[in-house]
């Protein structure tokens, strides 16, 4: 049953219009003044109110979980055989092979793809597709600030605190970086924990390429130059192992423990040799060791580092740093702990015939040693607070070096592309980059890489743009520089060079005048020439001056500067004069030429 109801309503009621009208003022509330309230009342002259016309926004950050990446590939061998061929019998792919040679339609197949073929290799003879075009023109060199910035960050797979002591890069390309992690610390206990090493695809910060499996935590690593696929790893326990990427990551040679080192094996370096099998190591126990890879049982030769040439393992220097050059292929250099450089050679017939030149050095032991890539006379040092410049010409003392740091030095490398640039890593996690022709009290940009110490650095050569570095936490960054780091101008080898032979030849007049004082203060110990000093007076002060270069110098210098200085004057002075006689000419002219309009009219 339906119910329906009907609602009736006249339209002019429906939007009726709203009319307002006029009425009186209507008091609603009235609330008197309150006089105890405005005796506490206190008037604020001036009054300053701010406010702030913009819409509050906050600011959120989130840290998303790492996206692994896997890379796979598919090897492809020669197909294409029927089934009842074995590709890998030789017999009866050579009889197919002969078979299908003696069939009609092979010879027509091979015309007509023939020609196909030679068309193609044509047009590639005919564009260089490779070609590189503008080669020969120099690069722009920009003139901005220097910079720097992460380009990637690869942390150590394990939780374990140990460093990253050494990295080497892939020796064609920037593509990988080796990284041996151990933990150097005295009496640590976490050096049996974890003993693994990585090979790191620059690409790829997520996980390493290969993982290296040695017998003893590795503390250098090095890549061979002349086969890629093969590293050479120093032991925390004295001994070197070899690898090849090829067959897995478990060491395939190795040398026996007794016929090794007794200390951490420091530093390993590849030789310059025609196998490219041969390398040597260098250990605080005070031995440089050389090896070849055919036959790791026991070392080709050894070297015991004792300058005073006795061969005496108990008097020997521990090394803690090597510094070979391919070009010069006998001589080497040993950085050592108790802060000498000693130069070596290896075409010695006994140890008193290997070891040359003694240096110095430092205050403590020799973290980084390097000759300059373009001057090998010239090398550089890192130890204690300071970076030394050295040259083969001066033993007693060092041709330059920069100011005192707050923190120890802990590595450092010259730019292979920049002839005055070099780089440097502290204890506090600064990455410091050094230009002396731009100024050498200070370097010339400083990256706080990480807030731990930084231990390692190696520049990818042979551009130079990439920095890597290693920290106390295994941490290796890294760093991409700027063009103007990395690019060498057109007279900055030059400039560089005279650099240097100029701080050699002051090195050298201050040697020559320290041994001639020495020499007259010992002669006068000695009672020499005491007569012909009392009865002449001032022999001793007479022998010092002709014996002191520097004042000479010094007037030479004054001589030259005075003989410019007469120079700009005369140069001023005549130009003057001609501003002068320029002068009365023209009003000479001036004078005549309103002397004809006068005469005219």
């Amino acid at each position: 049953m339906d119910i329906q109801y009907v609602y009736t309503k006249k339209r002019s009621e429906f939007g009726r219009q709203v009319i307002f009208t006029d009425r009186p003022v209507e008091l609603i509330a009235d609330i008197p003044p309150n006089l105890e309230l405005s005796r506490e009342y206190i008037s604020r002259n001036p009054v300053e109110l701010a406010i702030q016309n913009v819409r509050e926004f906050s600011e959120h950050w989130v840290n998303t979980v790492r996206f692994e990446t896997e890379n796979r590939g598919i090897n492809h061998v020669e197909g294409g055989w029927p089934k009842d061929i074995n590709s890998l019998e030789p017999d009866q792919t050579s009889r197919f092979r002969k078979k299908t040679e003696k069939e009609d339609g092979y010879t027509r197949s091979m015309l007509s793809l023939g020609q196909l073929v030679e068309h193609t290799i044509k047009q590639n003879n005919a564009v260089d597709i490779y070609e590189n075009y503008f080669q020969n023109l120099e690069p722009d060199v920009v003139e901005e600030a220097p910079y720097a910035k992460t380009v990637n960050i690869y942390r150590d797979p394990h939780n374990a605190r140990r460093a990253a002591n050494h990295i080497s890069w892939y020796a064609d390309g920037a593509r990988k970086l080796a990284v041996s992690y151990c933990n150097l610390e005295f009496q640590s206990g976490a050096n049996d924990s974890f003993i693994d090493s990585y090979i790191w695809d620059t690409a790829n910060p997520t996980k390493p390429d290969l993982s290296l499996k040695p017998i003893s935590p590795l503390v250098c690593i090095e890549f061979n130059p002349k086969d890629t696929h093969q590293l050479v790893g120093g032991c925390y326990n004295g001994q070197v192992c070899i690898f090849d990427t090829r067959k897995g990551s478990t060491a395939v040679e190795q040398s026996l423990i007794e016929n090794s080192h007794r200390d951490p094996a420091y530093k390993t370096v590849w030789l310059q040799s025609k196998s490219g099998t041969e390398f040597f190591s260098a250990s605080t126990d005070g031995k440089v060791l050389w090896w070849d890879t055919k036959k790791l049982s026991e070392p080709v030769d050894t070297l015991i580092l004792d300058i005073e040439k006795k061969g005496r393992l108990e008097h020997a220097l521990g090394a803690m740093s090597l510094e070979y050059e391919p070009t010069i292929p006998t001589k080497f250099m040993v950085g050592t702990e108790q802060g000498r450089i000693v130069s070596c050679n290896r075409k010695g017939k006994n140890d008193a015939e290997k070891i040359g030149n003694v240096f110095p050095g430092h205050w403590g032991p020799v973290y980084a040693l390097q000759r300059h890539p373009n001057f090998l006379k010239t090398f550089l040092s890192v130890g204690d607070w300071t970076v030394r410049i050295w040259s083969e010409e001066m033993r007693d003392d060092c041709i330059m070096w920069t100011k005192p740091s707050v923190h120890a030095l802990t590595d450092g490398q010259w730019s292979p592309t920049r002839s005055s640039i070099f780089f440097t890593t502290k204890m506090d996690g600064t990455l410091d980059v050094w230009d002396i022709l731009f100024k050498q009290n200070e370097p010339t940009l400083s990256i706080q890489v990480v807030d731990e110490a930084l231990y390692c650095l190696r520049v990818q050569e042979p551009h130079g743009r990439l920095v890597a570095c290693g920290s106390q936490n295994g941490t290796v960054t890294l760093v991409e520089v700027s063009d103007n780091l990395c690019i060498q101008g057109k007279s900055e080898k030059a400039l560089v060079n005279g650099m240097f032979d100029r701080e050699t030849r002051r090195a050298k007049i201050l040697e020559a005048r320290g041994r001639a004082r020495r020499d007259i203060r010992g002669k006068s110990a000695h009672g020499e020439k005491t007569e012909k000093t009392t009865t002449d007076g001032g022999t001793v002060e007479a022998e010092l001056k002709e014996a002191d270069p520097i004042e000479k110098a010094e007037k030479d210098f004054w001589k030259i500067v005075e003989e410019e200085k007469r120079k700009r004057d005369r140069k001023t002075v005549t130009g003057t004069e001609k501003t002068a006689g320029e002068a009365g000419e023209m009003a000479q002219a001036e004078e005549a030429a309103n002397t004809t309009g006068q005469t005219v009219q």
